[in-house]
């Protein structure tokens, strides 16, 4: 009696690389110098904004113990968890675009070439993101401005004050989304058309050499 190897564990281990492989949705685009400094600056300020989620677990824990051991709800604390949860995600959005781990919904582009993909690129940041991105911040600033001029604080008797804050971070996220995106077109115009000119990057152990 013979056994296929259909359903071998090489088999299987191959099944799954080749699975994971159709599926990756990075594009691995040519990096500039630009794009460079721009991503570094961005990637510091999404990792550091990533502490805030400890804050945040500690205001919970301290606000849950508050409430239910010692019969003390906190309206403040309530406002200081989402005000921060709110900070962290906001200054998280330009990252994920540095890192290409935002959500992508498509069926199209992953199984694209990579000029093909780059194309894509191209159009969605120059048509769609960037003008929408636009006329956010466009808006947003006088949204925070005037929330300042009013001196606008929390409807909550025992709420934060200075809600301008967090409107202001919403506009300032933003801008720093539109960073991040002219740093990604600068890259898929650096594969498309060589320009500007892309630079070698070290990554581990291997490296991308300059894209012609």
């Amino acid at each position: 009696m013979t056994v296929s190897d259909q359903g071998s564990p090489d088999n299987r281990r191959a099944g799954v690389a080749n699975a994971q492989d159709l599926i990756h949705h990075h594009t691995e685009l040519p990096t500039t110098r630009i794009s460079q400094w721009l991503d570094v600056g961005l990637a510091a300020i999404g990792k550091s904004a990533s502490w805030l989620w400890f804050i945040v677990t500690g205001v919970i824990i301290y606000a849950v113990i508050g409430r239910y051991v010692f019969g003390q709800g906190s309206v403040l604390l309530e406002e200081v968890q989402w005000h921060l949860a709110g900070i962290g995600w906001l200054l998280g959005l330009s990252y994920t675009l540095v890192v290409d781990d935002h959500v992508r919904v498509d069926v199209l582009h992953e199984r694209l070439s990579l000029r093909g993909q780059a194309w894509i690129e191209l159009f969605g940041l120059l048509f769609l993101l960037l003008p929408f991105l636009g006329l956010a911040v466009y808006e947003m600033f006088p949204y925070a401005y005037h929330s300042w001029q009013q001196g606008e604080t929390s409807q909550a008797p025992a709420g934060l004050s200075h809600r301008w804050v967090l409107k202001g971070i919403l506009a300032l996220s933003f801008s720093l989304l539109i960073v991040a995106a002219l740093s990604r077109l600068l890259k898929v115009t650096a594969l498309l058309f060589g320009f500007p000119k892309p630079i070698r990057v070290e990554s581990g152990n291997n490296k991308k050499e300059d894209a012609s």
